[in-house]
């Protein structure tokens, strides 16, 4: 049971980096791989603010997301600049930066020894150090971040984001400022990424700069592209499969020293053959 519950917290994590980032790359149309790097500022902003100010989570995770979204903003302003295949490459660099900095950045980080000690959240006498209730917890998040996505793509705001998706000249020719768009879901996108990022450091309670590679950002745009551009169910979707299908590989019985390789081997080919025969994903409304 405590196995199964630890699988339910990353599954409503990655959910949570599915639904933000399907916001950018499936309703906009903007192929970011730069979300790791949101994740992470999130998680070690939290485990800093919580392990030398003694901070209550709910307020450290505040505090984190409103310096991602400032650092979004600059970001996504620079990002603004690219087009189509320029702006995953500028994403891509933006992660590397990101991570660099966790890596090096030694007097807040400790550089690869990362930052052990990081407390779990507790809020009106309710405790979360135990794992069901942290479970509940995540859940909660989770299904606030769901709303919050449906209303976004459901207003006259996520309409835009689609017809900037499907035809950003035609819509500038209306007379919208598709920039602003683009730079707003941006933001948006990286703030709710730093949530799941603090749900994170909390959970396992430490943090270092592994967690938060670039490898990450290409798996979280596997969840999207696995559920579903463009559906919001899809990323949840998404995030179920790709978690739960490494440990059933446990049970298929690969030697021990290949099943780190054979999980990428999985997903590439689940991705090949996707692209092969429904390029929008299990739930998708978008190719792509």
């Amino acid at each position: 049971m405590p196995y199964l519950i630890h699988l339910a917290i990353l599954i409503g994590i990655y959910g949570i980096l599915g639904l933000s980032l399907n916001l950018v790359v499936g309703y906009t149309g903007l192929l970011s791989v730069t979300q790791a790097a949101f994740y992470g500022l999130g998680a070690y902003a939290t485990a800093v603010l919580l392990t030398t100010t003694g901070l209550n989570f709910f307020v450290a995770t505040f505090l984190g997301v409103l310096l991602t979204s400032i650092l979004a903003l600059l970001i996504g302003f620079v990002l603004s600049r690219f087009r189509g295949d320029y702006y995953a490459l500028g994403s891509f660099g933006f992660n590397i930066i990101i991570y660099s900095i966790f890596l090096n950045w030694q007097s807040v980080t400790r550089g690869p020894l990362g930052i052990p000690g990081i407390s779990r959240p507790t809020i009106f006498g309710l405790n979360f150090s135990d794992n069901l209730p942290f479970l509940i917890l995540t859940v909660i998040i989770a299904i606030l971040v769901y709303l919050l996505c449906r209303f976004i793509v459901n207003s006259s705001f996520g309409r835009v984001l689609k017809a900037i998706r499907e035809d950003e000249q035609a819509l500038q020719v209306f007379g919208y400022r598709t920039a602003h768009y683009k730079l707003t879901i941006f933001v948006i996108s990286a703030g709710l990424a730093a949530v799941a990022g603090s749900l994170f450091a909390s959970y396992i309670t430490f943090v270092d700069p592994s967690s938060f590679v670039l490898f990450e950002s290409i798996f979280i745009l596997a969840i999207i592209i696995l559920g579903g551009l463009a559906n919001l169910r899809g990323s949840l979707l998404g995030a179920f499969c790709l978690i739960l299908l490494p440990e059933l590989l446990r049970f298929v019985g690969f030697p021990s020293d290949v099943a780190a390789q054979m999980r990428q081997v999985v997903y590439g080919l689940i991705l090949v053959i996707l692209m092969l025969y429904r390029p929008q994903g299990l739930m998708g409304e978008y190719k792509l």
